[in-house]
């Protein structure tokens, strides 16, 4: 056979557009994707004592702390739902998306020396901690279950069909954390400063989220431009169909997925720049 028959199977360039995701060479290495997950899983408990019995303790600890701080001695409101179901409900879901977002502004820099061995898609690596963050907020999820069925016995709270959008609402606050993760991950390469300039980001973006407390005890200004930030229609979407309670409305949820998806694109555009030559700046 001469050079002009042979066909190869697999060609590896940097030609491809900055909006192409390369979803179908990424859902050929999903088996790399499970592999990912498994480890990121694996190591999080590797050598403790307790091991994955601490997705439990976190939370617990976290909600009891706030609970005590700003239940009994800031005295913050909870728009009459119990204070403990209201701040596992905030805790649950912040664990998912500070986790996933930190974790993803690494994929550049705390990979760089498998991506400078073997080709694979880059995108793999932040879709992987995507996922296993999301393991970990599926165990969380249960205790929030297990606590929310017994004030639902006691008729202690009256949720609504709202409960119905949390698949949806979870898919958002995932696409949030890896969008805004992609365009920090990014960045890092050349600007390393920024990565604990983000991790003082999210511990300030907590007291901007309806974690500990509820949208309705805002002032009006600062009620109005809490809606611009994304996950407020998320967690006040949450606490409003499983608890009952909360300042929802359906155009926070549209104002925190239309923003969602800016930022995805600009988290696809920035990823797809930097793939190409990250190597010589980390």
């Amino acid at each position: 056979m001469n050079e002009s028959q042979q066909k190869w199977t697999e060609t590896i360039d940097d030609g491809h557009s900055l909006f192409d995701l390369k979803l179908k060479e990424v859902w050929k290495y999903k088996d790399l994707v499970y592999m990912f997950v498994k480890r990121d899983f694996v190591s999080s408990f590797k050598q403790t004592i307790l091991g994955p019995i601490w997705f439990f303790i976190n939370p617990i600890f976290t909600t009891i702390t706030y609970l005590i701080i700003f239940g009994k001695f800031a005295k913050l409101p909870t728009d009459g739902a119990p204070g403990i179901l209201f701040y596992l409900a905030g805790v649950t879901l912040w664990n998912y998306f500070s986790g996933a977002l930190l974790g993803t502004t690494n994929t550049f820099t705390g990979n760089a020396s498998i991506f400078g061995k073997v080709y694979f898609p880059r995108l793999v690596t932040p879709i992987s901690i995507v996922i296993s963050n999301l393991m970990r907020l599926s165990v969380q999820f249960l205790l929030f279950l297990a606590v929310w069925l017994y004030y639902l016995i006691n008729n202690e709270i009256h949720p609504n069909w709202w409960v119905l959008a949390t698949p949806f609402l979870i898919i958002i606050m995932a696409l949030f954390a890896l969008g805004t993760g992609m365009i920090f991950s990014s960045l890092t390469t050349k600007y390393k400063d920024l990565t604990m300039l983000l991790a003082f980001g999210v511990s300030l973006l907590m007291y901007a989220t309806p974690v500990i407390y509820p949208v309705s005890m805002l002032p009006g200004y600062f009620r109005s431009l809490a809606k611009y930030n994304p996950l407020t229609g998320i967690f006040e979407c949450f606490k409003y169909g499983w608890l009952g309670v909360g300042d929802f409305s359906p155009s926070m949820l549209i104002i925190s997925t239309i923003i969602t998806i800016v930022l995805l694109f600009i988290g696809i555009i920035t990823f797809n720049k930097v793939e190409r030559s990250f190597m010589d700046t980390v």
